[in-house]
């Protein structure tokens, strides 16, 4: 089983909990237990399909719980699992009698088995690797059996450390055959033996990190295990986790500005943040895995490979104007080193802007909405639907003929905020229905008759296109209001999530800070009925990218909840086009031959084959021939970034204002805009928005009535 991924910082639909069953309050001495009483009672009586905690649970966090101990299956051995397994369907049992008898055993044989491959690693990388064997090594470990004993360990141990060992050697020997330093030539023996030391010392910095975790942060792998089986996006936050959580929640970051997971024993990038570091420097992309940290004063990397996303994150964060270097693997396979200036994340990139484009002698507008952003203390203040309103009213003084709503890669936010946008572009009526469990459904409505825009309408959206963004899509495209064009599908997020301090719970509090609990509460569905959960929004142009064929949502997730559909609300089609479908078939047909689309599509389906590879050579010269051959079959998508849409983009006259004061604003905007020019997607947009013709002529007037 995969890892169900943390998301360190959060940009999805998220509540406060203030249910009425929080009343209850409980006092055992014992944290630990004191702590699986209220989880057990939280996910019981507030989570929205909360699971049968029986024989077939116990078997799943077992299984779950184990495999996030060991993934790589180098620390236990069979008879560790053997002994464990008597277990196996008794964990129910133990939740229920606050039990903790498996918890113990297993952290015990942990300890005992990681302070016993001290001696083993080290013992292995004191004699060389011969690279001249046949030999392949498989990185499915989900296949891999537990090892029998200690000499089995050692082979299980040795493999992966050539394998580790054999990068860091072509490192090396690549950098040496680049070097104009003719006096600095090393022998082949000394690259290998500097090559082993490398990796040693990149374990050992591991291992440290390993020894400083306590108790209570096995306990709370184990906490996770448990929760996790409900669904992927309830979670366990200990103490440090919550304090973490919190800052998230208040907007504040400071480092690279990315968001990131823990995905197996790899650090994934989640998402880039819009304005940030990452997103300045422009090369760390979401799907890509930090190997290793690297300070600017420092000449060797740390290997974060296997470490605590919490202990990974503290070496890529630092203070503002240092800078950090990143060993990447690419989502197509490669390494590569990225180095970013770390800063204060600018949060005036996380709001909307707009764009004016010109294709032949026709004007439109272009939002990009990062996320649906409110300040939660005070709804009136900026948010994203006051936002997107007036970049709408801007873009009418510049008699635009269409509009384009971007909302790829915008993870959600606010609920109020979808309801509002969405009451930007119809008349009145529902846009969303939201489910809480033995409850009747909720139907929230635009209730404003004013429209601000009632020309055509495109929005784009792709696989992390989620929650919030996905209810948008889904709202416009029901009423037939907007064409959708993007991938196949969405993300397929349509769950709520309260977030729950624990310590409001217990009474008399003497055990410390208990965390927090985030924890699903609802669901919400379209108008038309069916759920987004699973299968997201269908997109009516779907268009190829390169995560068309990546493992990269809900479905793609451990124990999400299902697909499902209630009653549908009456609503009334948008009858303002009469060409609807036609433009859409046309779409559809000139997709089919780009070539362009037709470039992305290839190279995204190279990538799920770089992804999917599981048997590497330990014989460098295969090893190398299959790097280069990666290299060269790289090379035939070069031209993916060449490309350039023949599109003009202009900012509006009140920001050509401001960059004459601000230099930092217009080179954002001119990076913007250089995107755009190279972007097939928005370029198929506004063809669409040239084909879509209005049954009636489009109203410039600003809407005087004010939607709140």
């Amino acid at each position: 089983m995969k890892r169900n991924s943390i998301l360190l910082l959060l940009a999805l639909l998220l509540a406060f909990a203030s249910c009425s069953f929080t009343t209850k309050t409980f006092n055992d001495p014992d944290k630990d237990k004191l702590l699986i009483q209220l989880i057990t009672y939280v996910l019981e009586q507030g989570h929205f399909d909360p699971k049968s905690i029986d024989d077939e649970f116990s078997k799943n966090v077992f299984e779950s719980y184990l495999n996030q101990l060991d993934p790589y299956k180098r620390y236990f051995y069979e008879s560790d699992i053997k002994e464990f397994s008597k277990y196996q369907n008794e964990i129910d049992n133990q939740i229920k009698d606050y039990d903790l008898s498996f918890f113990n055993l297993t952290h015990t044989r942990l300890l005992e088995r990681i302070e016993e491959t001290k001696a083993l690693y080290q013992e292995v990388l004191s004699q060389p690797f011969n690279y001249d064997l046949e030999e392949t090594f498989s990185s499915d470990y989900e296949k891999l059996d537990y090892v029998k004993n200690k000499k089995q360990m050692r082979e299980r141990w040795r493999q992966q450390l050539k394998f580790s060992t054999i990068a860091n050697y072509d490192d090396l020997l690549t950098l040496q055959e680049k070097s104009e330093d003719s006096e600095e030539i090393k022998s082949v023996a000394e690259l290998e033996a500097e090559s082993r030391e490398t990796t040693l010392s990149q374990l050992d910095e591991l291992y440290e990190f390993i020894d400083e975790r306590l108790r209570k942060d096995w306990f709370s792998v184990y906490i996770n295990a448990i929760v996790e089986e409900f669904d992927p996006h309830t979670f366990y936050f200990a103490p440090e986790d919550k304090d973490r959580f919190d800052v998230a929640m208040s907007g504040n970051f400071e480092g690279i500005g990315a968001r990131l997971q823990k995905r197996l024993d790899g650090i994934i990038v989640n998402e880039i943040i819009s304005g940030g570091p990452a997103w300045r420097q422009n090369e760390l992309e979401v799907g890509d895995q930090i190997l290793k940290v690297r300070q600017e004063n420092e000449s060797e990397a740390v290997n974060v490979v296997g470490m605590r996303l919490e202990d990974a994150i503290k070496f890529i964060k630092g203070p503002k104007g240092t800078k950090v270097t990143l060993s990447l693997k690419k989502v197509d396979g490669s390494i590569t080193d990225v180095t970013i200036t770390r800063d204060v994340v600018e949060l005036e990139e996380t709001y909307a802007k707009s764009s004016t484009v010109i294709k032949e002698d026709k004007k439109f507008g272009i939002i990009n909405l990062p996320k649906f952003y409110v300040d939660f203390t005070d709804y009136k203040k900026r948010n994203a639907a006051s936002d997107i309103r007036l970049e709408i009213e801007r873009l009418k003084k510049e008699n635009i003929e269409g509009l384009v709503l971007d909302l790829r890669n915008n993870g959600g936010g606010s609920l109020q905020t979808v309801v509002d946008i969405a009451g930007l572009f119809i008349k009145e009526g529902p846009v969303v229905q939201v489910k809480t469990a033995g409850e009747p459904k909720e139907i929230l409505r635009d209730k404003d008759r004013s429209i601000v825009w009632d020309g055509p309408l495109v929005i784009l959206v792709n696989e992390l296109s989620a929650s919030a963004s996905e209810i948008l899509a889904a709202a416009m495209q029901d009423y037939k209001r907007a064409i959708v064009i993007g991938s196949k599908q969405t993300y397929g997020k349509g769950t709520v999530q309260n977030v729950l301090d624990l310590n409001r719970m217990v009474r008399s509090n003497s055990s410390g800070d208990m965390g927090a609990l985030k924890f699903t509460t609802q669901k919400f569905y379209r108008i038309n009925g069916g759920s987004t959960q699973l299968e997201g929004v269908k997109s009516d142009v779907i268009v190829p990218d390169r995560y068309s064929y990546i493992d990269i949502g809900e479905k793609d997730q451990n124990n999400p909840l299902p697909w499902d559909k209630i009653s549908p609300v009456d609503y009334d089609i948008w009858d303002g086009y009469f060409d609807f479908d036609s433009t859409i078939q046309k779409s559809t047909e000139r997709m089919a031959i780009n070539e362009q689309l037709k470039l992305i599509d290839a190279n995204a389906q190279w990538v799920k084959q770089i992804r999917d590879r599981e048997n590497f050579s330990l014989n460098y010269n295969q090893y190398k021939d299959e790097l280069k051959r990666n290299e060269e079959e790289a090379k035939r998508f070069d031209k993916i970034s060449e490309y350039r849409n023949n599109l003009s983009f202009v900012s509006l006259p009140y920001e050509v204002d401001l960059m004459t004061k601000d230099s930092v604003l217009k080179q954002k905007r001119d990076r913007w805009h250089e995107s755009l020019a190279k972007d097939v997607y928005v370029e198929e947009a506004v063809n669409v928005l040239f084909d879509l013709k209005t049954a009636q002529p489009i109203k410039t007037k600003v809407a005087s009535a004010v939607k709140e």
